[in-house]
C-alpha cells in the first residue's frame, strides 16, 4: 500500500542520518523488524550493541550523558521509563525476525530480558506504561 511504502521510506531516511538517538535507533530497529527489512534491522541492532550497557550479566540501554548510579549495598534504583522502553524495543527487534532468531541472538535477548525483569517494581509492574 502506498501509505505504508511512504512511511517506510520516511523511516529509512531517518535511519540513514548520522546522529540518531539510542531511543530512535531502538524504535527503528523494531519497525524494520516488523516490516521484514533484515538489512536495516541488523545494521541498527549492530549499532545499538556498541552502545549497550553490560552489567551484572545483563544488557540494557540508557540515555547518553546519564549520571552514573550510586552503588549502594541495600538499595537498587529502578531505571527511568525511557530506558525500560528502549531496552524493550531492542528485545522485540531481536525476537521479531524472519526466519526465527538464531541461537546467539536468543542468548543476547535473554540478557536483555534479565535486565528488564530486574526493573519490575514490588507490585509486578514497571516504571513504563509501554
Amino acid at each position: 500500500h502506498s501509505v505504508v511504502r511512504n512511511a517506510l521510506f520516511c523511516l529509512e531516511t531517518a535511519a540513514n542520518q548520522q546522529e540518531n538517538h539510542v531511543y530512535t535507533k531502538a524504535l527503528l530497529a523494531y519497525a524494520f523488524a516488523l516490516a521484514g527489512n533484515r538489512e536495516k534491522r541488523k545494521a541498527l541492532l549492530d549499532s545499538l550493541e556498541k552502545e549497550a550497557v553490560r552489567k551484572d550479566g545483563s544488557v540494557h540501554w540508557q540515555r547518553p550523558g546519564k549520571e552514573p548510579e550510586a552503588d549502594l549495598p541495600y538499595y537498587r534504583s529502578r531505571a527511568p521509563s525511557a530506558e525500560v522502553e528502549m531496552s524493550s524495543y531492542v528485545l522485540l527487534a531481536h525476537l521479531t525476525s524472519q526466519p526465527a532468531p538464531a541461537q546467539e541472538e536468543l542468548a543476547f535477548a535473554s540478557l536483555i530480558a534479565k535486565w528488564i525483569s530486574s526493573q519490575q517494581n514490588p507490585n509486578g509492574g514497571f516504571s513504563s506504561t509501554q
